[in-house]
């Protein structure tokens, strides 16, 4: 048989209905290729304009997932919605006795500091004197001359700070309608989440909902162990915290303490910004021999804890390799700040735990299927 090869369209001739199918499929691409990047484009800027609340309701879900282990665990032995209050009845405390404990400290020192400033400028002043080198030099800048003028005049100033405190409310109000917004979340999640996730997993097939409840489960205990090493490795920077500043004879070690234990749960960084901070409380202890061990011992202790203690605790918390555990940190960090430095440990473990799942998932599903040697078997049977 000769086939005929089709022949273009021609002025006052019909076009084969082929050509006008082929395009109207590529009319219909095209829409569709607009269409997917128009839809892509708008909910990248909502999702830019609602970051905000979005980045509340990701932290809530963490909160959430971290108090659902002493939730469940008291549920067992009473009411859930009793145990839920009790637990969030302590979560609202905690931060009330930590700062009833580090503050009124951190108050008294601060006056104590300016009220004893004119002092300390004077021994300093005396010293100079004592050393022809530094008072050449004091006599040269008037270095001391002008410290002094600060420090007199450093009583008087206190109440120019009422600018700076009326900036720090505003954002401390900000911050406490983030953090009530978030504690509401999370109980709303405490209570519902479960049969919220039941619900959205019951609208698929029975193998797929398995895979997905199996998954989220190995997530959320995944955040709960996080949270409980994360709180083992702050106890632990906290109490030889106290130790060294008790040996060293500093003042309120106890509220110092707690201070270093808080700030070390923020990965990589937090250490060293509580140790900047008790560094300077030693200036004022026991200069230059309490700050020279102090400083010697939190530099240390902040790269054992950064590459030996945290990344064998979150190995076996949250079964990621230290390699991994590091560079999450760092990237959460470079993006989301000290929320992406809190976050990016479990969300880095929720990632890998979800491609293990979807792998298997997938494998089971390859195995299911009938290989075709065996339906060529079963049709020859037949």
């Amino acid at each position: 048989m000769t086939t005929i090869p089709a022949q273009p369209a021609r002025d006052g001739q019909v076009t084969p209905v082929s050509q006008r199918t082929g395009d109207l499929l590529s009319t219909r691409v095209v829409l569709r290729v607009a269409l997917t990047v128009l839809v892509v484009i708008g909910t990248i800027a909502l999702i830019w304009v609602l970051w905000q609340p979005i980045t509340w309701i990701i932290v809530a879900a963490f909160v959430a997932v971290a108090l659902a282990g002493p939730v469940n665990l008291l549920a067992r032995v009473m009411p859930r919605w009793l145990a839920i209050t009790i637990v969030y009845i302590a979560v609202l405390l905690i931060p009330i006795g930590i700062s009833a404990a580090v503050l009124p400290p951190i108050v008294d020192q601060g006056v104590n500091f300016v009220n004893d400033l004119p002092g300390y400028t004077d021994d300093l002043q005396t010293e100079v004197q004592k050393n022809p080198d530094l008072a050449r030099l004091n006599q040269d800048f008037g270095l001391t001359n002008e410290l002094n003028r600060i420090a007199q005049d450093a009583p008087t100033k206190i109440g120019e700070a009422a600018t700076i405190i009326r900036d720090f409310g505003s954002g401390l109000v900000s911050s406490l309608f983030a953090g009530l917004t978030i504690y509401i979340l999370s109980i709303f999640m405490v209570a519902r989440g479960r049969s919220w996730l039941d619900g959205l997993l019951s609208l698929r097939s029975g193998r797929e909902s398995k895979a997905a409840s199996v998954a989220l489960d190995r997530i959320a205990n995944a955040v709960g162990n996080y949270i409980a090493g994360a709180a083992v490795q702050a106890t632990i920077a906290g109490v030889c915290a106290f130790v060294v500043l008790t040996i060293l004879g500093v003042p309120f070690a106890g509220a110092l303490a707690v201070l270093y234990a808080l700030f070390d749960l923020i990965p990589l960084v937090g250490a060293f910004i509580a140790g900047a901070i008790i560094l300077l409380v030693t200036l004022f202890t026991d200069f230059p021999t309490a700050s020279i061990i102090w400083f010697i011992y939190a530099s240390a202790y902040q790269s054992f804890e950064n590459y030996v203690v945290q990344p064998q605790i979150h190995k076996r918390a949250v079964a990621l390799e230290p390699f991994v555990v590091i560079v999450s940190v760092l990237f959460g960090a470079t993006l989301f700040g000290v929320v992406g430095a809190l976050l990016a440990i479990p969300i880095a473990a929720a990632i890998q735990i979800g491609a293990q799942e979807w792998w298997r998932y997938r494998l089971d599903q390859q195995d299911a299927q009938p290989q075709p040697a065996a339906v060529a078997a079963t049709a020859a049977d037949s």
